[in-house]
């Protein structure tokens, strides 16, 4: 019955002069044709330069002195810390895995 209605309706509005488009809809075949082709990306990323940090960097992080005396907890927030200072997202497990950690380990 819906479809009845939706193409009864189309119908009427194609039969009446002011619904009528005057330009093709943006995802009719008339209007893509219509438009110039996009100039392809290269998806090579080493022509991109790098933008994270450098391993230098990450290593002073991860082996700061002030971090191994913290539990696994407090360390995984200190190196988000540390990581969001530089302006990286380093996304650290909200939940405690600590006990997955000990099952998988026994």
């Amino acid at each position: 019955m819906r479809d009845a209605i939706a193409r009864a309706l189309i119908w009427v509005l194609t039969v009446l002069p002011w619904t009528r488009r005057l330009e093709p809809g943006r995802h009719s075949m008339t209007y893509l044709a219509q438009q110039p082709s996009p100039e392809p990306v290269s998806a090579n990323p080493w022509l991109r330069p790098w933008r994270g940090p450098s391993s230098k960097e990450v290593r002073e992080i991860f082996h700061a002195e002030e971090v191994q005396s913290l539990t696994p907890e407090q360390r995984e927030r200190w190196w988000a810390a540390a990581f969001f200072e530089i302006g990286v997202d380093y996304d650290f497990p909200t939940n405690n895995i600590t006990g997955a950690h000990r099952v998988a380990a026994a």
